[in-house]
């Protein structure tokens, strides 16, 4: 009798918990058995998405939501039985503001808007408007790898690079737009300019296609939909997930070391056992994926462990209404580098979902750190709030001080798709197609957001099945 694959999934975020949902759903199909497992060694499933309820607020340590423009992620909710869960923000989180000069300036929504406003110099506005009569660059032309400020300034113009795109990245990846790859972290930006040779006119095209089937067009960075979350917290979603695996869930039993013999791989982890497994799905940060190998692959745990990652601190703060002289009517506001603030913006959650904070109250969670200030995660709890509130008061026109405070470290938060990250991938790739049975999905590789993660967690999971079947 042919024995049952045995599949291993290392790392219970949402890459990991989704993968091995996946996996299982392919087998089904096939009504083909397999013993699968998954291994996080934290105490609890998730990873950085984890919803902290009390006092009356809810906030999330990690991620906010997702959009729901992927097929895939609305397709997996759906099939968990989550979709009258589903919590979109209000109409007011399409308002998102720039600190600019001082205050906080609404980001036009309209050419003429973008004419009228001051977020940049008239100057800067004229260059950023002759977007379509700009040549297409030799980097698209020649598909080499170029940073989002190159890019941006070719297109745009450096002011515009330098202010808008700057907040744009920070706010996403909370990296150096001088650094950050165009087409690793916005290869959907660069096929536009491949394809249609400017920006505007890839966007009109792609409103044309919108209005023929009924969809949003989103944004040049091809991000399109509405941001959502589940009406209690985002941790309902990898809450079901892991539910929906049961026992196959191993909890606080964390990873060790891979090796090989013949077609089998042994899996040792830090408690000294170990366990042997046909497939190994690694969804962990590339970081901790780099300490599988470091013995047995030390050339592939070189690559993984030169992927970097930008430290970030979250600092949530609980406010009195009546103490902010202005109302937090939108979405948050995003700080260019280098124009005064430290933090790197604000998102006003109780105004993109109502019933996050009590009666009377608001919710604000603001990101400081970053590739720019890395060294802001190390400093103490007091530290960071009074960093956060010396820079809000004066936005927010802010009173009395917080009277609910939370805040979350991350050493190691968002990968960084610097230039050079595709070929890295490329070599990382090349490695794995000696090492049969090893699978590498999560945030460090083609995608940060939870959609990202979920789409490649159904790639995988094709991948493992057609190669065991």
């Amino acid at each position: 009798m042919k024995r049952v694959p045995r599949i291993a999934v290392i790392g219970g975020g949402i890459a990991g918990l989704a993968a091995a949902f996946r996996i299982r759903e392919e087998f089904d199909k096939r009504s083909a058995g397999i013993e699968l497992e998954l291994f996080e060694g934290r105490t609890t499933p998730g990873g950085n998405i984890r919803t902290e309820r009390a006092d009356g607020y809810t906030c999330e340590h990690g991620p906010n939501g997702f959009l729901d423009s992927v097929p895939a992620t609305l397709d997996l909710i759906e099939r968990l039985g989550l979709t009258d869960r589903l919590f979109p923000a209000t109409d007011a989180a399409n308002r998102r503001y720039l600190y600019r000069h001082g205050s906080l300036h609404p980001l036009p929504m309209s050419p003429i808007g973008f004419l009228r406003s001051g977020v940049l110099s008239l100057p800067g506005r004229l260059r950023c408007m002759a977007e379509p009569f700009q040549k297409q660059g030799a980097a698209a032309r020649n598909g080499e790898d170029e940073s989002i400020y190159d890019f941006a300034s070719r297109r745009v113009g450096p002011e515009a690079a330098s202010i808008l795109i700057d907040a744009m990245v920070s706010g996403i990846f909370a990296a150096d737009v001088r650094a950050l790859s165009l087409p690793s972290a916005f290869p959907k930006m660069r096929e536009m300019e491949a394809n249609y040779g400017t920006l505007v006119r890839a966007m009109m095209a792609k409103k044309k296609e919108a209005r023929k089937s009924g969809r949003k067009a989103g944004s040049p960075g091809g991000f399109g939909g509405t941001l959502t979350t589940f009406r209690s917290g985002l941790d309902e979603l990898t809450g079901a997930l892991a539910a929906s695996l049961g026992e196959s869930v191993n909890l606080g039993l964390a990873g060790r070391r891979l090796s090989r013999r013949n077609d089998v791989w042994t899996l040792q982890f830090c408690d000294g056992s170990s366990r042997d497994f046909d497939s190994v799905v690694v969804a962990s940060p590339a970081w901790e994926a780099a300490r599988l190998f470091d013995q047995t692959e030390p050339e592939l745990a070189g690559d993984l462990a030169a992927i970097p990652s930008s430290p970030i601190a979250v600092v949530a703060l609980g406010l009195n209404e009546s103490d902010l002289g202005r109302p937090l009517d939108g979405f948050g506001f995003l700080v260019p580098r280098g124009t005064g603030p430290r933090i790197l913006g604000s998102l006003w959650t109780s105004s993109i979902w109502p019933g996050r904070a009590p009666e009377g109250r608001a919710l604000l969670r603001c990101m400081i750190g970053g590739a720019h200030d890395p060294d802001a995660v190390e400093s103490s709890d007091d530290q960071l709030v009074e960093a956060v509130l010396q820079d809000i008061r004066p936005i927010l026109q802010l009173r009395g001080d917080p009277e609910w405070r939370r805040i979350f470290r991350y050493s190691r938060g968002i990968p960084q798709y610097n230039v050079g990250h595709g070929a890295r991938l490329d070599r990382i790739e090349g490695r794995l197609s000696n090492l049969p049975g090893i699978y590498l999905t999560g945030n460090s590789y083609r995608g940060i957001a939870i959609n990202a993660c979920i789409e490649e967690a159904g790639r995988i999971a094709c991948r493992v099945s057609d190669d065991l079947n």
